[in-house]
């Protein structure tokens, strides 16, 4: 099935032109999946482990919550968006709603959510439901984060 894009016909291309099949939707969604699940549990990774954004907020009470709820939301939305398997988006939102639970326990729930992958978990779910129906993308994702380069323009 494809759907339109929703872009301005003001950037000179026909809106009929402009299509994307589930499979690239799905397929944009593995990738968001991706960088999510590095970004949360993967940034420094402690042999089979990886601390992210989740475990470094996790000791800073109200901030993990809106992280944990914001990411696990985006991955939710993606899996939803991809047309993931009813058991796979229960799956996602049991490991999602235990990563959020933990934060609300100072101290021990704090070292818990540092420990517990719930946002990795849930993104590797929606990956694995994409990659049987879909396949994986065929290219790699673009790097997670980039630095903007600003190149000095010619004087004229």
């Amino acid at each position: 099935m494809r759907r339109l894009l929703e872009l301005p016909e003001a950037a000179g291309v026909p809106l009929y032109a402009m299509t994307e099949t589930d499979r690239d939707r799905a397929h944009r969604a593995w990738r968001n999946a991706q960088r999510v699940k590095h970004l949360s549990d993967d940034l420094v990774r402690l042999g089979p482990w990886g601390i992210g954004l989740d475990g470094v907020l996790a000791w800073i009470p109200a901030a993990n919550t809106i992280y944990s709820v914001g990411a696990g939301g985006l991955l939710l939305y993606e899996a939803v968006k991809a047309r993931a398997a009813p058991w796979t988006i229960a799956r996602m939102a049991a490991y999602l709603l235990a990563n959020t639970a933990t934060t609300e326990v100072p101290i021990i729930g704090w070292a818990m959510d540092t420990l517990f992958r719930g946002h990795f978990m849930a993104a590797t779910a929606l990956q694995k439901d994409i990659a049987a129906r879909f396949g994986e993308p065929e290219l790699e994702p673009k790097p997670i984060w980039r630095w903007p380069i600003r190149r000095a323009q010619p004087s004229r």
